[in-house]
């Protein structure tokens, strides 16, 4: 896949996390199913993690795996935060929520954890 092609399809994601967490709230089916929302959060930053990380791992060679690692998990991090604030200032049926965030970290922290597992199961059948 051209390098390219991986970071469009991550900034593609990232806006996609965007208009829908940004988006009237009326707007969003209603589902009863408990805890649906926190699942989808994870499951966004668990993508934007991934996506994120597959850019840097194909277009930044010489960086260390450690790096394309902590700067997508950052990155989620810090877009999670953006996010439920500007839900907060720039939305009227929306409001900050603290366990969106967790829910968004710890998304991000399980694509890391996946990602790190893959990376040494990878390196272990090279050896």
């Amino acid at each position: 896949m051209p390098k390219q092609l991986y970071f469009w399809v991550a900034l593609l994601w990232t806006g996609m996390i965007a208009f829908f967490c940004l988006m009237k709230s009326s707007a969003v089916p209603v589902v009863q199913i408990a805890n649906l929302d926190k699942m989808a959060h994870a499951f966004f930053h668990f993508v934007f993690t991934l996506l994120w990380f597959l850019y840097f791992k194909n277009h930044f060679l010489g960086m260390d795996t450690f790096k394309k690692v902590i700067i997508p998990l950052l990155l989620s991090i810090f877009f999670g935060l953006l996010i439920e604030l500007f839900q907060n200032i720039f939305t009227t049926s929306r409001v900050a929520d603290g366990y969106d965030v967790l829910a968004n970290t710890l998304g991000a922290i399980f694509a890391v954890v996946l990602i790190l597992l893959y990376e040494k199961y990878r390196q272990s059948n090279e050896n």
